[in-house]
């Protein structure tokens, strides 16, 4: 994957180098903006950061006219706003819309908790025990990137042993709204332990097939989430 073209206090993001080719069934357009919405689910281009059309262009070896297209498919999405001559930035939330934001994800992802302990088999216990196994790792050795990235493997895993497409897209969708925030929160005091903590209860909820209990214990987790990042953003007032 190129170097993403983003311009945020100077700094520039690294992801790797080639020329970007369409994936199946997807155009060139498509293909960039799946690619540029992964970096930001990821927290590697912050809110507020600009995304610069000629170098994004120039580093994944295509013309500006699939940059501009996914540019506007990232607006449809409310991940990019774009400013005229200024070109697309990453989106900025306002704190109160994040709080209710992190409402709303806590319903959806508690209801993929709660689908996935109905419909869960055995093959997926061994998958998230490994899963959950890397992000305790991850935590004893305090690398909080690994963390963050292996976190979003556990919420993605329980996405789709939930069996309903609809439902994880449309989770993801408003995961990748607020991921760069989410990240923030990781980096509070006692969060690592804590998320360590909450994913152990929502797992052996889900294994136990107890969908009221994984509804409960997932929805509970993202809404702590959302009340650590209004304390996050508090500390900055």
């Amino acid at each position: 994957m190129a170097d993403i073209g983003a311009h945020s206090g100077g700094k520039r993001v690294k992801n790797g180098q080639g020329t970007l080719t369409a994936s199946a069934g997807m155009t060139l357009a498509e293909s960039l903006r799946q690619k540029l919405e992964g970096a930001i689910a990821a927290g590697h281009l912050e809110p507020g950061s600009r995304l610069d059309e000629q170098e994004i262009a120039q580093r994944f070896g295509v013309s500006r006219t699939p940059v501009r297209e996914a540019f506007r498919l990232m607006a449809a999405n409310h991940l990019v706003e774009l400013r005229g001559r200024q070109g697309a930035t990453v989106r900025s939330i306002k704190a109160q819309a994040l709080i209710e934001m992190f409402q709303v994800m806590a319903e959806l992802e508690g209801l993929c908790a709660r689908l996935a302990a109905r419909r869960v088999s055995q093959a997926w216990g061994a998958e998230i025990g490994e899963i959950h196994q890397r992000l305790v790792t991850a935590g004893e050795i305090g690398d909080i990137d690994i963390f963050y990235d292996v976190n979003q493997e556990f919420h993605e895993a329980i996405y789709e042993a939930s069996r309903n497409a609809f439902l994880a897209e449309q989770t993801r969708k408003l995961r990748n709204q607020v991921a760069a925030y989410r990240r923030r929160v990781t980096r509070m005091p006692n969060r690592i332990a804590d998320t360590v903590r909450e994913h152990e209860a929502i797992m052996q909820a889900i294994l136990a097939h107890d969908s009221e209990r994984a509804h409960s214990a997932m929805r509970d987790h993202v809404n702590l989430l959302g009340d650590n990042l209004l304390d996050f953003l508090a500390a900055f007032e």
